[in-house]
């Protein structure tokens, strides 16, 4: 896995009505209402685009934050329209508290593209600033990384972490009728989260030997934990030399997300003027 050295990013605050997103090459720090967010992603083989696709956004009032992290099937400029619906739909729903809608759309969506071979899975998560709970629904994909400060150890999210609700569902785009289930998810200041693609659970050794969850569990365990953006490079670094430096098999991305406990901030006249005029689309989101 030949992860090339990211500079430094220079932090982004999202404000009201914001849509970060992208396909493509991204390694960036984003701030947002009680979240610090790092973001890196590579495409296969260095191609300008990817099937990794990622958003984050901010509702108007600057309480909602919705993070996306989808692994749509194909590489490159193929799966480019399909990132741009997706992103349709994330920016239609950005400022509904409740993320089911927008996941049954999305769901809605790739199921009219199975005849074009396009399917997804993907990690739907909701914060709002005004609780303390990170609401996940997963679609197929691999399980999150879970840092809980309390106890100072990680695990992946587990039943026995979240009590009730679904696990997991199907990927997207099998079935229109399928109803998907979400669970939530209590935080604590210092909780870290990593969401990431099956790239990082599917790299390989020069031996062959594959890495898997355990290997990844057992590799982000010992990383210092005291800065996302650090902890995510590190995390490639280790990736990189546990593959000896061969180019990965897939696209490659991590989003690692801290819950800092920040208050919501009220929005200013100006944010609020701005964040209307992309409501009402006088101004592009």
């Amino acid at each position: 896995m030949d992860i090339p050295d990211s500079p430094v990013p220079t932090p982004y605050t999202l404000q009201c009505m914001d849509l970060w997103s992208g396909n493509q090459s991204v390694a960036s720090d984003l701030v947002t209402s009680g979240l610090e967010l790092s973001v890196y992603s590579q495409p296969y083989h260095g191609e300008q685009t990817g099937g990794d696709v990622h958003y984050v956004s901010l509702c108007a009032g600057g309480v909602v934050t919705r993070i996306v992290l989808a692994d749509v099937s194909g590489h490159g400029e193929a799966v480019a329209e399909t990132s741009q619906g997706l992103r349709s739909l994330v920016r239609r729903f950005m400022n509904h508290k409740s993320q089911m809608r927008l996941v049954r759309e999305i769901n809605r969506a790739f199921t009219a593209l199975t005849q074009s071979n396009r399917f997804a899975t993907a990690i739907i998560a909701t914060y709002l600033a005004n609780d303390r709970r990170l609401v996940l629904c997963n679609a197929g994909h691999p399980r999150p990384l879970w840092f809980r400060q309390r106890t100072g150890r990680w695990s992946f999210v587990t039943q026995d972490l979240v009590g009730t609700g679904h696990l997991s569902n199907l990927p997207l785009g099998f079935d229109e009728s399928t109803a998907y289930q979400q669970f939530s998810l209590t935080l604590e200041p210092g909780d870290i989260f990593v969401l990431y693609t099956d790239a990082l659970t599917e790299a390989r050794s020069p031996e062959g030997r594959l890495l898997g969850e355990e290997g990844l569990l057992q590799m982000v365990s010992s990383i210092e934990t005291s800065s996302v953006r650090e902890l995510s490079q590190e995390l490639l670094a280790r990736l990189r030399d546990y593959a000896g430096h061969q180019p990965a098999d897939d696209d490659v991305t991590i989003l690692a997300m801290r819950y800092t406990a920040s208050r919501w901030r009220l929005p200013t006249l100006g944010e609020k003027i701005n964040a209307y005029a992309k409501l009402l689309r006088w101004k592009p989101v």
